[in-house]
């Protein structure tokens, strides 16, 4: 199975090089089969050329510009459009996650589930240097979308997650041009009937730079797509659901099955 990994990226010279460096490094070690394509929103620093640089080394790694409109949803949508793996894993630019989880989410996605979410507030989670005023935000907004949806999922707007590509097509149309497309795709994909599985996740805050994520900004954005996936659960009588004799199997599974075994 190869594995992509989209990274949405604006303004984030100080880490994007580290953050491509220790996906190689871990990914190669693991012998996996990457895709590492980080999608420039309009940076006004040397972001793209610190993806270049490695990309002239690495034929695993790519840089695509999105031309704009810019955000943070728009220049994931973009790279979602682009990449060419069999599964796909959505990362930050700043070194906020792990490479280690990327793996994990390699092994659960090949063998297990057609997505994988990861919390970093459940058991074997952890979290550095989280802000308080967000932290506090955060779980009171992941309790609601967890009440209202009746989920056991704990960490909706973790942006972390990934999904084979026939999830990413199922999903569409995708409307959320800024981050609360953390959450319009996986309550998409639980709403329309894909398996899913929840795993612990490391994160760390930000070391270089300033996060764009603006709470005041993003409020509403956020209420807006939760209501509008909870309105497709309620009205649409599962008209967008995946069809009940799509059953998901494992890729080891359909290797087996396209060699006649």
């Amino acid at each position: 199975m190869k594995l992509s990994i989209v990274i949405p990226a604006r303004n984030e010279a100080g880490n994007i090089g580290q953050t491509i460096d220790r996906l190689r490094a871990r990914l190669g070690d693991e012998g996996i089969d990457y895709e590492i394509l980080v999608v420039d929103d309009g940076s006004a620093d040397a972001t793209p050329y610190e993806v270049e640089a490695r990309a002239r080394v690495d034929a695993g790694v790519r840089l695509e510009r999105n031309p704009g409109p810019h955000g943070f949803g728009r220049a994931v949508c973009y790279g979602l459009e682009r990449f060419t793996g069999d599964a796909v894993v959505i990362m930050m630019a700043d070194l906020s996650d792990d490479p280690e989880d990327v793996v994990r989410y390699y092994y659960t996605l090949r063998d297990e589930a057609e997505c994988v979410f990861g919390s970093r507030f459940m058991h074997g989670g952890r979290v550095y240097n989280y802000p308080l005023f967000k932290l506090i935000i955060n779980r009171l907004a992941n309790w609601f979308i967890k009440v209202l949806f009746a989920l056991p999922y704990n960490d909706t707007t973790n942006a972390f997650k990934g999904y084979r590509a026939e999830v990413i097509s199922g999903c569409q149309p995708l409307i959320a041009p800024h981050f609360n497309l953390t959450v319009e795709l996986p309550l998409k994909a639980i709403v329309r009937g894909y398996t899913y599985k929840i795993v612990p996740i490391t994160w760390r805050n930000r070391r270089i730079g300033v996060s764009s994520l603006k709470l005041e900004e993003q409020g509403s954005r956020y209420l807006f797509i939760v209501l509008y996936v909870w309105l497709e659960k309620m009205l649409t009588k599962g008209d967008y659901r995946r069809p009940r004799d799509e059953q998901p199997r494992s890729f080891f599974a359909q290797s087996r099955q396209d060699v006649g075994l």
